[in-house]
C-alpha cells in the first residue's frame, strides 16, 4: 500500500508539474518577448528570499525526487506481482484480464518518455544539443529546433508526448483508484478524468512544436 501511495503522491506532483510545464509552452503563441520574459521570471521568482535561480533547482530536485520514488515504486510493484504470479502462469493465460491499451504501453512509454527527457533537457533548457542553431533566447532555441528540416526532431518530440498521453490516461486512473475513488459507480468519472486530463495536455504540449514546424510559429 505504501508503493501504491507513493506511486499516487510522486504521480500527482509531476501531472502538476506537467501543467503549468505546458502553460509555459503555449506562452510562445503570445510571442518572443512574452515566452523569454515567461522564463526569465521563473529564473528570478523568489528573489531576494531565494537566490536567482534558486526557484527552479528546488523545483527541479522536488522533481527528481519524484521520478526516481516513481520508478522505484513501479518498478517494486512490477517485481512484486511477477513474483507472486505462478510459474504455470507466466506463459500462459488462464483467465481473462480487462487491460486497456495504455497499461500495456506503460513500460515501454516509461522508457520513452525517459530518453525524451535527457533530450529535451539537453535540447531546450542547458542548450546542449541545438539544431537549427543555440541561442540564449528560450524561444528562439524552441523555434529554431523545430524547423521543417529537423522534422525527424518534431516527430520524435510527437511520439514522446503520445507515450506521455498513454501514460497519463493509465496512471491517473490508478492513482485515484488508490486513493480509493474506484466505486462501480463513480468509475466513469474516474474514466473521463484521465482521458479528459491526458488528452489535454498531449494536445497543450503538442501545439507549439507542430505550430513551429508548420510555419504558424516563426
Amino acid at each position: 500500500m505504501a508503493l501504491k501511495a507513493a506511486m499516487a503522491v510522486t504521480g500527482a506532483i509531476l501531472v502538476l508539474y506537467l501543467i503549468a510545464h505546458m502553460y509555459g509552452n503555449l506562452k510562445v503563441f503570445s510571442g518572443q518577448e512574452a515566452f523569454d520574459g515567461y522564463a526569465h521570471n521563473l529564473r528570478v521568482l523568489g528573489t531576494p528570499l531565494l537566490p536567482e535561480h534558486g526557484f527552479l533547482w528546488l523545483a527541479r530536485l522536488i522533481l527528481l525526487a519524484s521520478v526516481l520514488i516513481h520508478i522505484y515504486a513501479a518498478v517494486s510493484l512490477w517485481l512484486r506481482a511477477r513474483r507472486a504470479r505462478p510459474a504455470s502462469q507466466r506463459y500462459q493465460v488462464t483467465k481473462r484480464v480487462h487491460r486497456t491499451y495504455s497499461s500495456y504501453t506503460m513500460r515501454w512509454g516509461g522508457v520513452l518518455i525517459a530518453l525524451f527527457t535527457i533530450f529535451h533537457i539537453l535540447h531546450l533548457t542547458v542548450n546542449v544539443i541545438s539544431p537549427g542553431g543555440a541561442s540564449d533566447s528560450p524561444y528562439e532555441r524552441l523555434v529554431n529546433g523545430f524547423q521543417p528540416e529537423f522534422w525527424f526532431v518534431t516527430l520524435f518530440y510527437v511520439a514522446a508526448v503520445i507515450a506521455v498521453g498513454f501514460h497519463l490516461r493509465h496512471g491517473i486512473w490508478s492513482g485515484l483508484a488508490t486513493l480509493g475513488v474506484n466505486q462501480a459507480n463513480r468509475q466513469p468519472k474516474m474514466n473521463a478524468v484521465a482521458t479528459g486530463l491526458s488528452l489535454i495536455l498531449t494536445v497543450g504540449f503538442l501545439l507549439p512544436p507542430l505550430a513551429v514546424t508548420f510555419g504558424l510559429v516563426s
